[in-house]
């Protein structure tokens, strides 16, 4: 119960912090503002503006991409779910050891199970080019529109309240 607690609160910090941030559609997708940056300097200026402004949305698009790269390792998916599913079966139908025949069952024997058939099923799964997907599609897609995308006239003002 502790535990959702702490999810939920994170959830909600994460609500109130990243995505109270969340622009508009239109605004995100304005083709109009694209443009090719003039040099370097521009297209890190761009980013570094845009990459705050959009943080939101940028939120909303890598935890997208996260989805979209598990439904598509099934084996993944499953190997998460066999080890998830395993620690909470065993947390709450095997507290106490057991005795099955001549043999007593604990949950260190239960773990050392879920261990040997779920570490080898989630190697097998390939959970680091997944992440490596996920960091690079990311990547290109958040700083590819940041670049391209010139800053709105709220820019200018920006740093002029930030010296204030």
């Amino acid at each position: 119960m502790e535990v959702a607690m702490k999810a939920m609160d994170a959830l909600k910090s994460l609500r109130e912090t990243r995505l109270s941030a969340f622009r508009s559609p239109t605004e995100f997708f304005d083709f109009t503002r694209v443009s090719k940056p003039e040099s370097f300097n521009v297209a890190t200026q761009r980013i570094t503006y845009n990459t705050r402004y959009f943080s939101g949305n940028y939120v909303i698009i890598i935890a997208m991409l996260s989805v979209y790269a598990v439904i598509m390792n099934p084996l993944l998916l499953i190997s998460v779910g066999l080890l998830v599913g395993g620690f909470i079966g065993i947390n709450k139908w095997a507290p106490e050891p057991m005795q099955v025949g001549d043999h007593t069952v604990t949950q260190k024997h239960l773990y050392t199970g879920l261990f040997v058939v779920g570490i080898p099923l989630l190697f097998f799964a390939s959970p680091f080019a997944t992440v490596f997907w996920i960091l690079g599609a990311s990547g290109v897609l958040v700083l590819g529109h940041a670049a391209l995308l010139e800053p709105g006239i709220e820019s200018e003002y920006a740093s002029v309240e930030e010296s204030v």
